[in-house]
């Protein structure tokens, strides 16, 4: 069940059964010559959309940019601030509560994220401890707040060791790419990767991320992705999220 394709009288029945919803978010970067640049948010969304499908989990409106200054000497890369997603989040959150939802759980594509979402966690529950803000503190006393990054559900970093064991890498994976790939089968790119596997290494701003990595890639060889990896990790993670999100829901 989709939150942006229901009614709001489907969303207040919902209500009655359960409080929880899932949160996709990601971010929208280069992901090198054969990825896709909505890659990060285009994964958690996949996966969200799959699982609440099978389970009846309803499923929100994807965050879809998130902290990328890095990428931002790669054409079509966007990015905020981290204190813009910090009160975006927050609103996110505040919104949501206001309606009576008490557990929501944000789905993960992007490693760059995480500090940030975290960061606008702590916000969450600072307003509670400090008594609120206008009207919005009673209504977030009850919240839960969960990260998980799609990787981080069950089976899916056992799949990849094996799959991949070298050209793994950290940025435009493999497995991230043949999960675009399953997701969206008419938009597979083939690019020549020099080298072949990227180098790894460390970056600061935007200039000093393109001189690094002047193809977009960090240690990975995307050639390996395959569709029917994709609908592998699909699968795993799928059956991860359900287990991992009940598990939430009733905390």
């Amino acid at each position: 069940m989709q939150l942006q394709l229901s009614t709001w009288n489907e969303i207040e029945l919902h209500l009655e059964h359960s409080k929880g919803i899932i949160i996709p978010i990601g971010s929208t970067e280069q992901h090198g010559p054969t990825g896709m640049i909505g890659t990060d948010a285009i994964c958690p969304e996949f996966i969200a959309k799959a699982a609440g499908d099978e389970a009846d989990l309803l499923v929100g409106p994807t965050f879809n940019v998130g902290i990328a200054q890095h990428h931002m000497a790669f054409a079509g890369s966007m990015t905020l601030r981290p204190s813009t997603m910090i009160a975006s989040i927050v609103d996110w959150v505040n919104s949501l509560a206001h309606h009576g939802f008490t557990r929501i759980y944000f789905l993960n594509g992007h490693g760059g994220n995480i500090a940030t979402i975290n960061a606008a966690f702590a916000e969450v529950y600072a307003q509670n401890s400090l008594g609120g803000t206008g009207e919005s503190g009673p209504e977030t006393q009850n919240v839960k707040c969960m990260l998980r990054s799609w990787w981080e559900l069950g089976g899916v970093m056992d799949f990849c060791k094996k799959a991949y064991p070298k050209g793994h890498g950290s940025h435009a994976t493999p497995s991230e790419v043949a999960l675009t790939f399953f997701a969206y089968p008419g938009h597979i790119t083939n690019a020549p990767l020099e080298p072949k596997i990227a180098p790894n290494g460390g970056f600061t701003d935007a200039a000093d991320y393109r001189k690094n990595f002047p193809d977009g890639r960090i240690g990975s060889d995307p050639s390996l992705a395959t569709v029917e990896d994709g609908g592998k990790l699909v699968a795993l993670a799928r059956a991860g999220l359900v287990a991992d999100f009940g598990k939430f829901a009733l905390s």
